[in-house]
């Protein structure tokens, strides 16, 4: 049974994760097969894995605030120190918070 509409999390993801998700389950999802499949170290692949896995999330939880979203997906994609990311976030809630009394 073919998929007729890509689930939001898996739209949102660049062509070179989808390949990685497609590599780690033909792995069995073994770290250590992906890393001697990329040539790299099980620590780089872990990283990888873990940056995908915040992605997704990210691409669940997009509906609750376009800005937050967009300050985390730059934050992931090293465009934006996490540091700054969580300034930004932590003064856009507290306008927020200010805006609605």
């Amino acid at each position: 049974m073919a998929l007729e509409i890509l689930p939001d999390w898996l739209a949102g993801l660049e062509e070179e994760d989808v390949t990685f998700i497609k590599k780690f389950v033909l792995a069995s999802g073994s770290l250590k097969e992906m890393a001697r499949q990329y040539q790299v170290t099980y620590p780089t692949v872990r990283l990888r894995l873990d940056k995908l896995i915040q992605k997704i999330q990210l691409n669940e939880a997009e509906g609750a605030d376009p800005y937050v979203a967009l300050v985390k997906r730059l934050a992931l994609n090293d465009k934006l120190d996490f540091d700054t990311a969580k300034v930004l976030i932590a003064e856009y809630n507290k306008q927020r918070r200010e805006g609605a009394k």
